[in-house]
């Protein structure tokens, strides 16, 4: 698994709003690593190396040689720790802060260097996954699985010069994975705390020149309790509802090698889930919880097509992409007869072209044709042509560097100019790598703050909105020791970022204008040490310094402090262990009950994985989350799992 470092952020809805396992030893090392944005075609980036990053720029290069913060989890990773939701997976990296409001199903924010979760892009396989019918344009993770996922790499920094609107904060891209060898399969059965019971099977090979690979998950959680003690203490005629959630995932990759040159690619990740969770008591004031639920069906669809083509013996490669994504919610509020719709989809056709520039490195140039829609509550729609490219070159094994930009033009919202560069110094004989990038970033106004207005309730939308900007750096060093054995790096970024959009009252009625400044910025370290063969050692810290320009105040849900500690040890062959350590400080917060601000307290959670091979096709599993039983709120007035075990079997086909 590869290291990262700190992030930003932005404030989360409460809940759903009227919105063949690798044969490599299971300690292989994380590297930690910088970079900067990607998007090689789909066959390249399921294959390449775990000392590969291809979201940096857009092509495989070796972590070390890029200039950009970047960290990549790959499967085994995932297999170790043994997360099987995203929020899960993305808690325990540098640099990030998760959100959820309650357990599994509860709606997950992520914020990366201080900035706004709608400001992280998020993608899956080259397309873009951010939510286009909610009200802010984010990305939920609440649904969103493991199950099929070959790694996921976080790319710190403003990317927008490569991956255009929304990555302002940085991206975080995902890749499925892909089929290989002859047919295997496998089924995995697992069960727990809250009455925790999950399928996963799924079955992958290739057959001559076509590859191919299925996996189909139904994870379900039925008695999850997310209301405080001292809030459930003040209820006294009733029961407090508890939460539940039911997800059903599916996962298709397929592939077909038309000659040597040429090939053809194609994703889809399905998803149908039902949420129900507590609901609310505004009768009272405080607001109190009552017995009943709210509940949420969610339907999402994310589709994407490749076609790649190699030519002149590989010097000139080119990639056409068409992907579309289609979110459906309906909310059911407890006592009220009305179902309220949410509905947005986004089309997206990509081009680029990769020219090779022998020893000299490698020229990259793309075009961009988005149309984002909403259709319920209101039908509007925005549509985005981009052209982009970069250049990516290194000297003597010494000096490597990219550089990029890219303009937007946006139907609603104006044209906007978004660059970066990203060099990076390897200091010979030493290990010592130098590493700096610097960037431009933006996030365009969500369709529901352009064009979703509720009279009754005096609330406008602003057609007038622009965009939010920002301007980034970061700098660092990473040095490896010891053959490789022992690798550690520090960097300190800087953003500044302007034009955010708040919610704000104008004459008689609320609206959203650009008003609002913010600063962050933020130290990120890490050590990988591999003392031996058998014990991989990890650990690392966030320091993260998130303020209001205009007002003087600290940025709501943005730790000061994190940290992270893990020991990957396979005393056998067949045995592994993963005990794990997260640390979260206090951060300023809103509190759910009373929407006054408050203070979130700092918790410390210890994690421990196990498996054990039985047999070349059993293998067994067992995880205990939060030992210590320690009792928090993140955010406050939902309160997140206490000591919790779960376990179960793989079978191998």
């Amino acid at each position: 698994m590869l290291v990262a470092v700190p992030a930003l952020a932005s404030v989360p809805a409460q809940e759903p709003a009227p919105s063949q396992k690798p044969k490599t030893p299971p300690a292989a090392p994380r590297t930690t690593a910088t970079s900067a944005p990607q998007t090689t075609s789909d066959a390249v980036t399921a294959t390449v190396p775990e000392t590969v990053t291809v979201t940096a720029n857009r092509i495989p290069q070796d972590i070390s040689k890029v200039g950009s913060q970047v960290t990549v989890v790959t499967q085994r990773d995932i297999e170790l720790l043994q997360r099987r939701d995203l929020a899960d997976l993305l808690a325990r990296e540098p640099g990030l802060n998760m959100v959820r409001t309650g357990g599994p199903g509860g709606t997950g924010s992520i914020f990366m260097r201080g900035v706004n979760s709608n400001e992280v892009k998020v993608r899956l396989d080259g397309m873009d996954i951010n939510d286009p019918s909610t009200p802010a344009g984010a990305f939920d993770t609440a649904q969103f699985l493991t199950d099929g996922l070959a790694r996921v790499e976080i790319l710190r920094g403003p990317q927008s010069g490569l991956y255009g609107a929304d990555a302002m904060g940085g991206v975080i891209d995902m890749t499925t994975k892909q089929g290989q060898g002859p047919l295997h399969g496998f089924v995995r059965l697992e069960g727990g705390s809250y009455s925790t019971k999950n399928q996963t099977a799924g079955f992958s090979g290739s057959l001559h020149r076509f590859h191919y690979m299925v996996e189909v998950s139904h994870n379900h959680v039925g008695d999850y309790q997310a209301v405080p003690k001292a809030i459930r203490a003040q209820v006294h005629d009733h029961d407090v509802a508890s939460n539940r959630n039911d997800n059903r995932t599916a996962n298709v990759r397929l592939g077909y090698d038309v000659t040597d040159n040429f090939d053809l690619g194609f994703t889809a990740h399905l998803t149908q889930a039902d949420y129900e969770y507590v609901a609310d008591d505004y009768s009272s004031y405080p607001t109190l919880p009552s017995a009943q639920r709210n509940e949420s069906d969610l339907k999402q669809a994310i589709l994407r097509g490749t076609a790649h083509l190699k030519s002149f013996k590989g010097v000139f490669e080119q990639t056409l992409g068409v992907g579309y994504i289609t979110y459906r919610r309906h909310d059911i509020t407890a006592g009220d007869p009305e179902i309220t719709s949410n509905r947005g989809d986004r089309l997206k056709v990509d081009w680029q072209g990769l020219t090779h520039l022998g020893h000299n490195g490698s020229f990259l140039v793309g075009y961009d044709y988005i149309r984002e829609r909403i259709m319920t509550p209101v039908a509007a729609q925005t549509t985005t042509n981009a052209a982009w490219g970069q250049l990516e070159g290194h000297w003597h094994d010494i000096l490597f560097g990219s550089a990029n930009i890219r303009y937007d033009s946006n139907s609603r919202y104006g044209n906007y100019v978004t660059w970066r560069i990203a060099p990076a110094v390897k200091i010979p004989g030493t290990g010592l790598t130098l590493k700096a990038s610097g960037g431009s970033g933006f996030h365009g106004p969500s369709l529901n703050q352009l064009f979703v207005s509720y009279p009754a309730y005096y609330s406008l939308a602003n057609p007038n909105l622009r965009a939010e900007r920002l301007l980034g750096f970061d700098a660092g060093f990473e040095e490896r020791l010891l053959n490789g054995r022992l690798t550690f790096g520090a960097d300190y970024y800087g953003n500044h970022v302007r034009n955010l959009i708040n919610y704000a009252l104008s004459g008689y009625n609320y609206t959203y204008v650009n008003v609002a400044r913010a600063q962050t910025h933020g130290v990120e370290a890490f050590v990988d040490y591999r003392i031996i063969k058998s014990v991989d050692l990890r650990g690392t810290y966030t320091w993260t310094d998130a303020t209001n320009r205009s007002t003087g105040a600290a940025l709501v849900r943005r730790p000061r402090h994190k940290a992270t500690a893990s020991v990957i040890w396979t005393p056998t062959r067949r045995l592994s262990i993963t005990p794990s350590l997260l640390y979260v400080s206090g951060w300023h917060d809103l509190d759910r009950y009373t929407s006054m601000s408050t203070i979130g307290h700092d918790y410390v959670t210890v994690n421990i994985a196990a498996e054990y091979k039985l047999a070349d096709f059993v293998t067994l599993f067992a995880r205990g989350d939060n030992l210590g039983n320690r009792y928090y709120e993140n955010p406050v007035g939902y309160l997140q799992p206490g000591r919790s075990f779960y376990g179960g079997v793989t079978f191998g086909l």
